[in-house]
């Protein structure tokens, strides 16, 4: 039985959609979701989602699928992804994986420590001791209460950092020993094909901009408008989401709207680089590395699907 499972990974706005849509025409591949936020059902704008075209050419798994007043988490992903990846391969069809989420990725392929479920009223409270006393403080105290979990974490990487703190605080273990015990695995028996796509940053930020313009032209501010009448709490991860604060802030008149695409061309620039640092760091094992746009390669030449 094809045992086959394929990841397109990379920064965003690089067109690994595209490139995975082409892939699948030549495998016999169906497209399961590895973003974060194209999760959510209230995001399609905002987290450019396929759209009705994209759906039509091949199918599509775990997109939109979730209630954003939900606090969504990867070992979740993990469980729906491994449930799609066995109704595939019974089908004789070829799972492949696309988005930039290093994390849902990294989780699925090594497993992950088997730490309790964290009470919302947790991690409410992390949120708040964070806006409170900074980032900097904040880094200071987790790094204080967990050393080894600390050293290995960006100081601009909260959700970590508030993950450290949360797990400590809840269970009064430490977090890194959580990691040290046994992992629950996802998948067993695979082989893996990772293609990673790592373009000049430089033109990546262009292309970064150009689809923040093309995200407000096609309705992002009516779509954040929708999701602000939901009344949903500001902790959420929907409502974190690259566009939803900034929009948010637009329609509050507290930034103008030219303010608020340079403010979400500005963070989503950001995301990149802390892709590009995370995928460069990287220990998966990556079939194939390409410094190149998904859109710029000629599939059928360099037979990728081959590998």
């Amino acid at each position: 039985m094809n045992n086959k499972i394929y990841f397109i990974t990379g920064p965003t706005a690089i067109g690994k959609s595209k490139f995975a849509i082409n892939l699948s025409k030549c495998i016999n591949g169906e497209i399961i979701n590895a973003d974060s936020m194209q999760i959510y059902k209230e995001l399609n704008i905002v987290s450019a989602r396929p759209n009705y075209q994209d759906i039509k050419e091949a199918k599509h798994h775990l997109y939109g699928y979730v209630s954003g007043n939900q606090r969504f988490n990867v070992e979740k992903w993990c469980s729906d992804a491994v449930r799609k990846i066995n109704l595939l391969h019974n089908k004789s069809k070829t799972p492949i994986f696309v988005g930039g989420t290093g994390l849902y990725i990294d989780i699925l392929i090594n497993g992950i420590s088997s730490i309790p479920n964290i009470p919302e009223s947790i991690k409410e409270n992390s949120e708040k001791l964070f806006n409170k006393i900074g980032s900097d403080n904040f880094y200071n105290l987790v790094n204080n209460l967990d050393h080894d979990a600390a050293k290995s974490i960006s100081k601009n990487d909260t959700q970590r950092l508030k993950r450290i703190w949360e797990v400590q605080n809840y269970t009064q273990k430490k977090f890194s020993l959580w990691k040290k015990n046994d992992n629950k695995k996802f998948l067993n028996a695979v082989d893996l094909k990772i293609i990673l796509f790592l373009p000049d940053r430089e033109k990546n930020y262009n292309r970064v901009n150009e689809r923040v313009l093309k995200m407000i032209k096609n309705g992002a501010i009516e779509e954040i408008k929708n999701l602000l009448s939901l009344k949903y709490k500001k902790n959420l991860p929907v409502m974190r989401a690259h566009g939803v604060p900034e929009i948010s802030s637009y329609l509050e008149n507290s930034i103008s709207l030219e303010d608020c695409i340079k403010r979400i061309q500005l963070v989503t620039r950001h995301y990149v680089k802390r892709q590009n640092t995370w995928w460069k760091s990287s220990k998966l094992p990556i079939l194939k590395k390409i410094n190149e746009f998904p859109d710029e390669i000629d599939l059928k030449s360099t037979n990728l699907y081959d590998f």
